[in-house]
């Protein structure tokens, strides 16, 4: 039945994936498809945000005090003398944990949803209205991959923020457990998701559409004449692009959660009032430097792997024939 739900749109995606002697290890939109989609995106959220911990680490300080951490490279260097190299690797556990979670669900889910909801209107309508599908799609894929980050990222930020509290996630689990109950790993749940939805929601539109202007107006030649690692370059281009007005698009969030994680029995609104318009673009800088890089090396990672595994991977959607006869006409 999940098959068959998505026939119609497989015939027409039929028509995109290019005409060629290769072999895939599956069909378009079939269960393994998004199961492998999802692995895809598992290894290159929970890969990219384990890389970029130490730069984390320090964003999230500048975030909750600073008058101390001040500025990036004072960040690291207030915490290298405090807590050696090692305190530069706070949190990584949690963090490779939550991330490969969250990327599973985000890049799997949004897979299945895009297909899915395309098929439920007509050719034309998918094509004209493809944005919002794109929109739609990764909203609620991020939801979905919240709810299994939420906890992960609770104790990642306790870890980090809170010199002395606890150094593992094994020790942070219990601590924070007697402190607030399980209230104390699902409290930043909304701003979380205020934080992830518009993030995930600007990166996925913006990587859908950059590919397309890309191929239209800079590629000099079409998709199928590219070689696969000339198709990995615009793909990285593109990741880069959306990431940097992703990590813009959803940086106060990001401030709120790391204060409501860092502090004990703060109300959302009270940290909003505190911080104001200018407390919540704190550490900016070094987002935008995270995300660009993250969002980039992610986009890479999945459609790399997509490639590893022989996975069919259909080119930006064109005009239908239908629309450009109703056009000529």
């Amino acid at each position: 039945m999940f098959r068959t739900l998505f026939n119609t749109h497989w015939a027409s995606c039929q028509s995109q994936v290019p005409s060629s002697n290769e072999e895939y290890s599956c069909a378009f939109a079939s269960n393994k498809y998004f199961a492998l989609c999802g692995v895809g995106g598992l290894l290159a959220c929970g890969s990219t945000h384990l890389l970029v911990t130490p730069l984390d680490i320090v964003k999230c300080r500048l975030q909750v005090d600073q008058e101390k951490y001040r500025n990036v490279m004072t960040g690291f260097r207030v915490t290298v003398a405090e807590e050696g190299l090692r305190g530069l690797a706070k949190g990584w556990v949690p963090t490779l944990i939550g991330y490969s979670i969250q990327g599973y669900a985000k890049f799997g889910f949004y897979e299945v949803f895009k297909v899915k909801f395309a098929s439920l209107v007509s050719e034309e309508s998918a094509y004209k209205y493809r944005t919002s599908i794109y929109l739609v799609s990764a909203a609620t894929a991020e939801f979905i991959g919240d709810v299994g980050l939420s906890a992960f990222e609770a104790i990642k930020v306790k870890i980090q923020t809170s010199p002395g509290f606890a150094n593992t996630m094994m020790e942070a689990i219990p601590k924070m457990y007697q402190e607030e109950g399980l209230y104390s790993f699902f409290k930043a749940l909304v701003p979380l998701a205020l934080r992830q939805i518009p993030y995930t929601t600007v990166k996925f539109v913006c990587f859908e559409r950059t590919i397309e202007l890309l191929y239209k107006y800079v590629v000099p030649k079409p998709r199928d004449q590219c070689s696969k690692p000339e198709q990995l370059v615009v793909t990285f281009s593109a990741g880069y692009i959306a990431g940097i007005f992703c990590a813009v698009a959803s940086h106060p969030p990001d401030v709120i959660v790391s204060q409501m994680n860092q502090q004990k029995d703060v109300p959302m609104a009270t940290i909003i009032r505190r911080l104001g318009f200018s407390g919540m673009w704190s550490g900016l800088a070094p987002r935008i430097a995270m995300i660009g890089t993250i969002a980039a090396l992610q986009w890479f990672i999945f459609d790399g792997f997509k490639v590893a595994m022989a996975l069919p991977r259909p080119p930006p959607p064109e005009m239908p024939e239908s629309m450009k006869r109703q056009l000529m006409s």
